[in-house]
């Protein structure tokens, strides 16, 4: 995913901004890392370049 994404990105749960954390960057593409919610604090993994935004408890059940 592209860093610039982070400006429309939002916490699922509460709506409150997500902050890049723990970035792995493959050239200018963010490929792992985690996005937390900077008000619950609540963290989304980032897999293969893809932000999981489901809440835990759907995350929990879906299938990789």
């Amino acid at each position: 995913m592209k860093e610039s994404l982070l400006d429309i990105l939002c916490c699922p749960l509460d709506k409150h901004d997500l902050e890049l954390e723990n970035a792995e960057y493959d050239g200018d593409e963010v490929v792992g890392g985690e996005l937390v919610c900077t008000e619950c604090g609540e963290a989304y993994p980032i897999e293969d370049g893809i932000p999981n935004l489901l809440p835990p408890d759907m995350r929990d059940e879906t299938p990789a």
